[in-house]
């Protein structure tokens, strides 16, 4: 082992010699791989940030997974056998209706380690009224301290207070402006079902999405149920997980599991998921072409090293050195030209980051996770001693008595 080790020591000091010796080739290619490391972490964490920011604006204001009741079914009564029957069936309207046995299914789903949140919720229509006012809302029964752990709306509240209960509700700041309304206003709500009543605004919240903030009403679980006739009952059971790329195949299990219609979030945003594909599909492509030109850089250089160096390569071969230990030298140099070129060209990534997050159109911030940085690092030196794997078997083939000869 000790000898292996020596051996490579001395043939990573006769790398490092030949690339001193030209050290205009060996500062170049080392500039072009830091510009390729520089590119490839700045935009895959451009894009990483971009994503974030989207998906973080799109379910700041949704669950994950929503659990509902099955759509109900026209019922066909049964016909003799081998009597035909023509139907022409209409679908059956959706009526406003509980989840059955919904608190044993919470507290089964509380229980499932692929869940970070379950919270039940009633909601239905209405209308809200001040004056001669009117406006269409959907009203939004919660759990408050529940519902929390799915969307944080202490972090959307822009005046008043996180209250509900008591008559107390949390309105949208553009049903507010509609309604000319503010923190401490009464409004009346009428579900159109004989059941109205007179509730104070505790809170005005800002979700960011102009419909959400328009229509939804936030008040207490009982009181929903009360106004929305559904005494002791829930209509969705909204559910977040850890992994939200997942949410498609947790959906899955949790609706064979409950007997429920289970719904993600990568299935209500479909237009979403499909443009993110797209981003990350470019980013790969970036990477790709970013790769292949670092490689035929490497190799262009090491192939003219072979060529400048003939004849220290026979003498070597005559002193003893083996082919493999002149391959090793040329490999040994692809992998210290990826390796410096990494380091400087993620030195420069960063900086290009800080710039962007400093001084950019703060639509977003740009994270670098070490991770990225460690994963250029490795491609780069990778490629370096693939792209110098034909310089150095063409270096290692030399017949060492043409070499010495070579001028």
């Amino acid at each position: 082992m000790k000898n292996l080790f020596g051996r490579l020591w001395i043939d990573a000091v006769i790398a490092i010699s030949f690339l001193r010796e030209g050290r205009v080739q060996s500062l170049m290619i080392t500039l072009g791989v830091a510009i390729g490391v520089a590119v490839i972490v700045f935009i895959t964490a451009l894009i990483q940030g971009l994503q974030t920011n989207l998906i973080d604006k799109t379910l700041g204001s949704q669950s994950h997974i929503q659990l509902v009741s099955p759509d109900e079914v026209n019922l066909v009564a049964p016909v003799a056998a081998g009597t035909a029957q023509l139907i022409q069936e209409d679908k059956r309207p959706q009526r406003l209706r509980s989840i059955n046995n919904w608190q044993q299914i919470t507290a089964t789903l509380d229980q499932l380690p692929l869940l970070t949140a379950v919270s039940p919720v009633v909601s239905g229509p209405a209308f809200v009224r001040r004056g001669e006012a009117l406006e269409s809302v959907v009203l939004i029964g919660t759990e408050l301290e529940r519902y929390q752990k799915i969307i944080p709306l202490d972090e959307y509240l822009i005046s008043g207070d996180l209250r509900v209960g008591a008559d107390n509700v949390l309105i949208g700041s553009e049903l507010a402006n509609n309604l000319g309304v503010q923190v401490g206003s009464k409004l009346r709500l009428d579900t159109g079902e004989q059941d109205n009543t007179v509730v104070n605004v505790a809170g005005i919240f800002e979700l960011g999405v102009r419909e959400l903030d328009a229509r939804y009403v936030y008040l207490d679980l009982k009181q929903a149920q009360s106004l929305l006739s559904l005494p002791g009952g829930v209509t969705v059971i909204d559910l977040t997980v850890a992994d939200i790329f997942e949410a498609d195949n947790i959906a899955e299990q949790v609706g064979r599991l409950t007997s429920l219609q289970a719904e993600s979030w990568i299935e209500t945003n479909a237009q979403l998921m499909s443009g993110l594909s797209a981003q990350s599909l470019s980013t790969n492509m970036i990477i790709v072409f970013v790769g292949i030109s670092v490689a035929f850089g490497i190799a262009s250089v090491l192939s003219v090293s072979v060529v400048q160096r003939t004849r220290e390569i026979g003498i070597l071969r005559a002193t003893g050195a083996t082919r493999q230990q002149i391959l090793w030298i040329f490999l040994i140099q692809g992998a210290v030209f990826g390796l410096l070129g990494s380091i400087l060209g993620s030195a420069v990534s960063y900086v290009l980051v800080w710039a962007f997050n400093t001084f950019g159109p703060s639509l977003f911030y740009i994270p670098v996770s070490i991770e990225l940085v460690l994963l250029a690092m490795l491609l780069a030196t990778l490629t370096g001693v693939l792209a110098a794997a034909i310089p150095a078997r063409r270096a290692a083939a030399l017949d060492p008595v043409v070499a010495i000869r070579y001028v």
